[in-house]
């Protein structure tokens, strides 16, 4: 690797905020049940005194990408705003911990550090309570030239555009990535996101390297029902797709190359969430250490199917000795 990196990823600094409650809980405090709802400032600072005893972890879609990364071996930053508070620096100590280099400066006034309420009950229903906070507050300046200079991948997350601030810095840090010779990789994140913006990342296509995204994304983002057609229509863009299908594997595409990826084996299925950040993972440490593009998606496989098997959206086992059990570093 000639580059300091392997991926600088720009996306929401969330916490994770962790706690084990019974259904009666979830009805005294007016909490949805399996979803994800986003709430203000005032009600993150009710539940988090009702949770009681938590466990905090660094989370966040592109985060969670670069904690599978470092489980692989990669160097990675991650760059995201937090404010200069107690989750902010629980946001800073778990990302360090992971081996993941962060160095955005945090915001010294204005709303809170984001955290994601998660209320698990005993039949391992995840409600999840969402504040944004500070996250959206991601800028321009806080771009730092150098690591995306210094890094192989420029990897996006799809929710930014939701913050205009965070666009704005995602476009920049797209030009600064393009000047020094840094692909760029983003994810599509959810289908909800093409409502809003599918003009927009249709354009964008134009300009990246490789595009994340799941059956129901692609489908939404080309306006059309089936996978076939999604699939044909990236075909005309001179990049590299990876379209992940759940329990059908995934199907990675670059112009009349194309692979078929069956999804590893497990045992049981425990929580979906972070699946497709973890396949990202996997599939940019392949990218990023010369692998084909079928072991790349053999990879993303592998580290997808270590985060389903359990609670949370990273890696419990060390994803670098799945691959190596795999043959697959």
């Amino acid at each position: 690797m000639s580059k300091t990196y392997h991926v600088t990823a720009l996306g929401s600094a969330i916490v994770d905020v962790i706690a084990a409650v019974d259904d009666e809980f979830l009805l005294t405090h007016n909490i949805a049940k399996g979803v994800m709802t986003l709430i203000d400032e005032y009600r993150a600072d009710q539940l988090y005194t009702a949770f009681g005893v938590t466990r905090e972890v660094a989370g966040g879609s592109a985060a969670n990408t670069m904690a599978g990364l470092a489980s692989l071996g990669a160097k990675g930053v991650f760059a995201g705003k937090i404010r200069r508070d107690r989750l902010g620096s629980a946001f800073v100590s778990s990302m360090r911990d992971t081996g993941v280099h962060y160095t955005t400066e945090p915001a010294e006034g204005g709303p809170q550090t984001a955290c994601c309420l998660i209320a698990v009950t005993g039949d391992g229903q995840r409600s999840m309570n969402t504040y944004l906070g500070a996250a959206r507050e991601f800028a321009v300046g806080d771009l730092k030239e150098s690591e995306i200079a210094e890094s192989d991948v420029l990897y996006i997350e799809g929710y930014l555009w939701d913050a205009p601030s965070a666009k704005a810095a995602s476009l920049r840090a797209i030009d600064i990535a393009k000047q020094n010779g840094t692909k760029v990789a983003f994810s599509l994140s959810d289908p909800f996101l093409m409502g809003r913006y599918r003009g927009e990342f249709l354009e964008l296509l134009s300009k990246l390297d490789i595009l994340f995204a799941n059956e129901d994304e692609a489908k939404a983002l080309f306006a059309v029902d089936t996978f076939d057609e999604a699939l044909q229509a990236l075909r005309a863009f001179p990049l590299i797709a990876a379209l992940t299908r759940s329990e059908k594997g995934c199907v990675v595409v670059r112009g009349a190359e194309v692979h078929v990826v069956d999804a590893a084996p497990i045992a049981r299925v425990v929580d979906t969430t972070g699946a497709g950040d973890q396949f990202a993972a996997g599939f940019l440490y392949g990218l990023t250490h010369g692998r084909g593009l079928a072991d790349c998606g053999r990879l993303g496989a592998l580290a997808a199917a270590e985060v389903i098997s359990h609670y949370g959206a990273r890696p419990e086992v060390p994803l670098r000795e799945l691959a190596g059990r795999a043959g697959l570093i």
